[in-house]
């Protein structure tokens, strides 16, 4: 007969590598992916300078989500003006038709001595598939309280810039 002593411990080592290997697929399940670029099956537009009026190649930028009124009129303003630089024609009115519409979302996060705009613009089609991602964090000053007010025009400037040159890449890819 066995001793049972032994045939517990001979079945240690099994149970532990079962609950290590369990335990890192559920781990791997678990870990969100960040989201990644839908791919297009039909290429999209290029410009190069100015947008001739006969291509038509519009984008509207929706309202943003996450920023307070004067932050979002702000940075609406900058976007138009890179959108001028970057030859992007940019329709301004609220439900007007455009070739592509753009969804922006901003975050901020603060503390007295340093803070940080996170910034997120989906270009979507007409029936709503997102066809680029373009993403990134801007640093600010620091503030109590809202983080919000650590938020100057440099910083929507450098955002505008930036979400427009990597809009007009997109466009001539």
């Amino acid at each position: 007969m066995q001793n049972p002593s032994r045939s517990t411990l001979s079945l240690f080592p099994r149970l532990l590598a079962g609950l290590v290997l369990a335990a890192g697929l559920v781990a791997c399940q678990a870990t969100p992916q960040p989201p990644s670029t839908i791919a297009t099956t039909t290429p999209a537009p290029s410009i190069s300078g100015q947008v001739p009026a006969d291509e038509g190649i519009t984008l509207a930028f929706e309202p943003f989500t996450g920023a307070p009124g004067n932050i979002a009129d702000e940075l609406s303003e900058f976007i138009g003006a890179e959108a001028r630089k970057q030859g992007i024609t940019l329709v301004r009115r609220v439900g007007a038709a455009a070739t592509y519409r753009v969804n922006g979302y901003l975050s901020a996060t603060g503390q007295p001595s340093n803070g940080t705009v996170f910034y997120v613009f989906d270009i979507v089609d007409g029936s709503g598939r997102r066809l680029k991602r373009i993403s990134g964090t801007e640093d600010t000053g620091g503030a109590s309280g809202d983080p919000w007010q650590a938020v100057g025009s440099g910083t929507l400037s450098r955002i505008a810039n930036r979400s427009m040159v990597e809009i007009k890449a997109w466009l001539n890819r």
